[in-house]
């Protein structure tokens, strides 16, 4: 049995990242020999995540067409080019058998120059709207694990492979209880409790929609944990000055998601792939405010995956600061609703992802 050499590529968001992670993770489950390399964009998140995970990462270069100032976009050009040659020089000295894309500005360079040696390719599409890097690189990949219905209006299907998003692996082995892990945020076991979580950076919309409605909240029986993200944080506990609301925690960031999505009634959150994929697996009810400013509006596609099969709430980021606090606390309060979206999410789950497609992995690089 060879040495199995395998590199991963791409990033940008921790949706890129966590998927690349567990694959990686899975990988070493099943070879613990084998040599694992990730390649990402230099001054993104993964350049920091990745060797916290314990895995090597090479950084190119390499950034987005800026599609306002034209000009600028020279010098992107020239940060291709490197990025090309960087990445050619990378596979020649590592000698992968087999390249991962996972989506992300780094993936391009690696995946293409990969394909271009006849190292076979796997894709990995979190999303329901595929990303443009992972429409350019289908053409050469061998095989493409996607974790939505109907991707073959962006990919080969005879390649597709439905698998589902891997997700961080943590938050499926929580032991605490329900009840313990609403303690552990000073709350009360027998009400009801809603997380709002803004993803690591935060989201405007949603923290709006708290401190719009900090009346209602004192007023009501629900308790709320509100992760505000690092970037709002400062701004927030300034205008949180004089305000006692006893039944409201507030965190810039939360650092065990485990115990926070146990201790959650209800969870109010924007509709990115990976927190979709963590939401079906754990069976949490969810009201999901796709956010507006990403690509081809692609986390509203997300959300009406399962909206359309009564699997998820739903609230456009545009009526968010009206309605989203009422809608939370009247669906906190009401048993059959959460038992309904629980049991219709659960549906939605495909669990071990990472499993699957890093068995993929492996056969494709006995080819």
């Amino acid at each position: 049995m060879d040495e199995l050499r395998v590199i991963i590529s791409g990033g940008g968001t921790g949706g890129h990242i966590f998927p690349a992670v567990s694959i990686a993770n899975a990988i070493k489950a099943l070879r613990p020999e084998a040599k694992i390399l990730f390649v990402g964009a230099l001054g993104r998140m993964e350049m920091q995540r990745v060797p916290a995970a314990g895995y090597e990462i090479k950084g190119l270069p390499i950034q987005g067409f800026d599609r306002k100032n034209l000009l600028k976009n020279l010098k992107v050009l020239y940060k291709i080019w490197k990025s090309q040659r960087m990445a050619k020089k990378i596979i020649t000295e590592f000698r992968p058998q087999v390249a991962v894309g996972v989506g992300g500005y780094a993936s391009g360079p690696t995946l293409n120059m990969a394909a271009a040696k006849g190292i076979p390719c796997l894709l990995q599409e979190q999303n329901s709207y595929a990303g443009v890097t992972n429409k350019l690189l289908a053409k050469k990949a061998a095989k493409i694990c996607v974790a939505y219905d109907g991707m073959e209006r962006f990919f080969p299907a005879e390649k597709i492979m439905m698998t589902g998003n891997p997700v961080r692996q943590q938050l499926l082995d929580t032991t605490i209880s329900h009840e313990d892990a609403v303690r552990s945020f000073g709350f009360d076991p027998t009400k009801k409790t809603v997380l709002i979580v803004g993803g690591s950076l935060g989201a405007r919309t949603l923290n709006e929609s708290v401190l719009q409605h900090l009346d209602q909240i004192r007023e009501s029986d629900v308790q709320f944990i509100w992760q505000t993200g690092k970037y709002y944080s400062a701004e927030i506990s300034e205008r949180m000055k004089g305000q006692n609301v006893s039944n409201l925690t507030i965190t810039d960031f939360i650092s065990d998601m485990g115990a926070a999505y146990k201790a959650a009634d209800l969870v109010v959150s924007r509709a990115g792939a990976g927190s979709i994929s963590e939401f079906c697996l754990l069976g949490k009810p969810v009201i999901l405010v796709p956010s507006p400013n990403v690509a081809e509006d692609h986390q509203t596609k997300n959300a009406m995956a399962l909206v359309n099969k009564q699997a998820a709430l739903y609230i456009k980021d545009s009526e968010a600061v009206n309605q989203l606090l009422p809608l939370s606390i009247n669906t906190a309060m009401d048993d059959a609703k959460l038992e309904s979206l629980h049991k219709n999410i659960l549906k939605m789950a495909l669990p071990n992802s990472a499993e699957i497609i890093a068995k993929e992995v492996i056969k494709l690089s006995e080819k």
